[in-house]
């Protein structure tokens, strides 16, 4: 609690409070603009946070987090096109009331709903992260082994369609982990004749790279594109802000569920949206409604993507494993700013823990304020031919590595992984894998040999680490279980013909 309130004091403070509010508001814009996305504006802004303090490079992070996936409501109400992929089940309903005249119903209960699933979570975040990493500070290096392979299967099972393809992206992104220096013998490995190499891949061009520059490259044969918005008046909005008494319990379910759903790693809010949704349905009195307008549905999808990010920070305060991809780059900040990751984290660094559950708790309200205030000139923002924006984007990419280490390398670096990106998404092989596989793979590595050293070399009893055997138990079973469906669903349809 003592941390907790430092935390909030030191928040409140001029610059941090500035960090806040800047990353809030970068992060509605980014979110309003179809095609963009937070991931996208938090790898971009990683350079930004190079020389701060790592309390405030994590509120400006946190802050754009909780503003990107927010903002992405006002285009997917307005005009029918999600400004982030969590919004995709907004436009369901909220699109329908918009052409209904209920643009402004729609958009103030919309960010009304995304408040309570923030606050909601955050709550929850408060309850459960600390007692999860006392729990883990038991654990020794077989059990963070386990636990890194479990998060990653996980993840690619989970993070896309394929889980074949899931996995092949995340040993990619391991492979790439492995030039640099041995962390066992220290012997420089994989340079190929590299100098520069030897300290490894630097994190931010990776990150940067595969997450903003590739979406560039992506779109760079779209053409320049323009979209008209529908415009609302701040008086239409906040004479809104009433009568949603009738939405509690479905507040109180979506948010839970988009917590819940959010924990799990590698999901995200687009399938939290997506099953609070469908729970909204299957409860409603008249499910008839759903798709045409329904107020529940749009209450529930916002509600629950905003909730997931409390649930996605949960795992990377206690565990340090990232929960989405966006949580991969904010391990990726902490790293740069030098800081150790796991249960530790909250032992050894208790004022970035705390200030990044602050952050989250009070950013909820700034983007309250901020969406209530100004959505009658940000739905303005989807009128910006996208074109424009990307092409600003890939020269701050290209400024923000350079500037970082001024290292041409970094730079070449960020093209590589920009097109790889790009590659990758024609492949259909989802980033978010490869990043975490990147991320992850060198404490999968060192805890590995930390505890081959630890059994002498011998291979280790499931008895004497039982806690190890079930997390392997589940990610074996997790990575069958999509054979074993395929071939009974074979089988099956051979006994029907």
């Amino acid at each position: 609690m003592e941390f907790l309130i430092s935390a909030g004091a030191t928040l409140f403070t001029p610059f941090p409070l500035m960090m806040m509010m800047l990353g809030v508001f970068l992060g509605i814009i980014v979110g309003a603009i179809p095609g963009l996305s937070a991931t996208m504006l938090i790898a971009l802004a990683l350079p930004m946070t190079y020389l701060m303090k790592d309390t405030d490079a994590m509120t400006l992070l946190v802050s754009m987090y909780v503003g990107g996936i927010s903002g992405g409501l006002i285009s997917a109400i307005l005009i029918n096109m999600p400004g982030t992929p969590s919004s995709i089940f907004t436009t369901l309903d909220g699109f329908p009331m918009t052409r209904q005249g209920k643009a402004a119903r729609a958009l103030a209960l919309g960010v009304l709903s995304s408040l309570v699933g923030g606050v909601i979570s955050f709550l929850l975040l408060l309850a459960v992260a600390p007692p999860l990493a006392s729990i883990a500070l038991r654990f020794g290096p077989w059990e963070f082994f386990a636990m890194v392979m479990m998060a990653l299967v996980l993840i690619s099972s989970l993070g896309g369609r394929s889980f074949t393809k899931g996995i092949m992206a995340g040993f990619l992104g391991m492979l790439f982990s492995l030039p640099g220096i041995d962390p066992t013998s220290g012997n420089i490995r994989f340079t190929f004749g590299i100098p520069d190499l030897a300290a490894g891949l630097s994190l931010l061009p990776v990150l940067v790279g595969t997450f903003a520059l590739s979406q560039v490259i992506q779109a760079a044969g779209g053409g320049i594109v323009k979209m008209e918005s529908k415009r609302v008046s701040l008086r239409e909005l906040t004479g809104q802000l009433r009568d949603f008494g009738e939405h509690k319990w479905n507040m109180l379910r979506s948010s839970l569920l988009g917590t819940w759903i959010g924990l799990l790693p590698g999901i995200g809010g687009n399938i939290a949206a997506m099953v609070a949704y469908s729970a909204s349905r299957s409860l409603s009195k008249t499910p008839e409604r759903f798709g045409q307008g329904a107020e529940e549905g749009l209450v529930s999808t916002e509600c629950a993507n905003n909730a997931s990010i409390g649930g996605a920070l949960i795992p990377l305060i206690s565990l340090g494993i990232p929960g989405s991809t966006v949580d991969a780059i904010l391990i990726g900040a902490l790293l740069i700013h030098n800081v150790q990751l796991g249960p530790l984290l909250i032992v050894n660094n208790p004022e970035i823990v705390f200030s990044i559950v602050m952050t989250y708790g009070v950013a909820n309200f700034v983007m309250f304020a901020m969406m209530i205030g100004f959505i009658p000139y940000l739905a303005r923002l989807v009128e910006i031919p996208r074109a424009f924006v990307l092409s600003a984007v890939a020269v701050f990419c290209v400024i923000g590595t350079y500037a970082a280490n001024n290292r041409i390398l970094d730079v070449w670096v960020l093209l590589f992984f920009g097109v790889l990106g790009a590659v990758l998404m024609r492949l259909k092989l989802p980033l978010g894998p490869f990043v975490i596989g990147f991320v992850l793979a060198p404490i999968a590595e060192a805890e590995m040999r930390a505890g081959i050293m630890l059994t002498n070399g011998a291979i280790p009893s499931p008895a004497d680490y039982p806690i190890a055997a079930v997390m392997l138990a589940v990610a074996v079973m997790v990575a069958v279980m999509p054979v074993i469906m395929r071939l009974r669903g074979a089988a099956l349809k051979r006994q029907n013909q």
